[in-house]
């Protein structure tokens, strides 16, 4: 066999080592962490916010000065 096969094989080799490294680092890595679970949100929750952000607006609206343009 000759060197520069030799030196091939040898370089397939340690690829193949690598993808095979990284491929068992991606799978361990996946699978050591549970699905966590998204937060239940009621409809009360939704309409709570809703509110607060309602009232933030109408507090802001009222703090600003009238238009003297008059254009909406």
């Amino acid at each position: 066999m000759s060197v520069i096969a030799m030196q091939r094989m040898l370089a397939m080799r340690a690829l193949c080592a690598g993808l095979a490294g990284v491929l068992w680092l991606v799978v361990s890595g996946c699978a050591g962490d549970p699905p966590k679970q998204s937060p239940t949100v009621t409809p009360e929750q939704v309409r709570g916010h809703a509110d607060k952000t309602f009232d933030n607006l109408k507090k802001e609206e009222q703090g600003r000065a009238p238009d003297p343009s008059g254009s909406r």
